[in-house]
């Protein structure tokens, strides 16, 4: 990032003098005969950095200028450059905060060009720092919409979740209430789904679920099961359960619309 030094003295030799015994440090020069004069030039480069004005100029003093420059730009490093006996007259601006440092005419070479580095440092300093608080805000403000749209979606996916177990619970009670004995078995043979009617007619030996389709049914009821069906339902066939009861079977090979492998068995008495 270039460097760019304002001078304002309304002594153009003074200016000559500043700008040759910097320029070896490579600062890009601005230079103004006024108050007035500087702050049109701000205006036109407001990425100036540090500012050397001198105190005496007619019409506006440096004192008044840098005052000015502040609450314009109050990023800038402002120096006043003047004799010692106008020390009292700069010091309350300096307290104020409207300048930085007080050089005095005439000057040391080595320690004005310190102290024109040292304003450089703490002006990029400032700068950076605003630069980080930005991109620090910007992050902020990017994880509280994130967080924004997390809550949204974890509450989205929980009504879905409670509607999901609402209507589970409403098929739940459906089939269990059914007039007809439903049976589900899985392929390994082991019973995954008995309704009410089903536990009645089958579960006298025990609880169905979790139970071996070949140990609690009856053979009429194992053979219904063990018959090759297709995707749709098959059945509306005659069958007699263990107790001799007479039925009708419907047989239907899950995994056309689920993951789910083996057979429903539908049974009406």
């Amino acid at each position: 990032m270039e460097r760019t030094l304002l001078i304002v003295d309304d002594d153009a030799n003074i200016v000559t003098s500043l700008t040759r015994l910097l320029r070896r440090d490579g600062y890009h020069f601005l230079a103004a005969g006024s108050g007035e004069e500087g702050l049109a030039l701000l205006a036109q480069h407001p990425e100036t950095g540090v500012i050397v004005a001198d105190q005496r100029m007619p019409g506006m003093s440096g004192v008044v200028f840098l005052s000015q420059v502040k609450e314009l730009y109050p990023d800038t490093v402002r120096i006043v450059l003047s004799g010692y006996t106008e020390l009292v007259s700069v010091t309350d601006a300096i307290n104020r905060g409207a300048i930085y440092k007080f050089l005095t005419k005439p000057w040391e070479d080595d320690l004005l060009r310190a102290n024109i580095e040292e304003a450089f440092r703490r002006y990029e300093i400032v700068r950076e720092n605003e630069r980080l608080s930005n991109e620090l805000k910007a992050v902020n403000t990017a994880l509280i919409i994130a967080n924004r749209k997390l809550e949204q979606n974890i509450a989205a996916k929980a009504d879905q979740i409670t509607r999901n177990l609402d209507v589970l619970g409403i098929s739940q009670e459906i089939l269990e209430n059914l007039p007809i004995a439903v049976l589900g078995v899985g392929e390994d043979g082991i019973i995954a789904l008995a309704n009410r009617l089903a536990r009645e007619l089958f579960g006298d030996g025990g609880p169905l679920l979790g139970a071996m389709a070949n140990e609690r049914l009856a053979t009429d009821t194992l053979s219904c099961l063990a018959r090759e069906t297709g995707m749709e339902p098959e059945g509306g066939e005659s069958c007699r359960l263990e107790n001799g009861m007479p039925a009708h079977y419907w047989c239907y090979a899950l995994g056309r619309t689920s993951q789910a492998r083996g057979r429903l068995l539908v049974i009406a008495v």
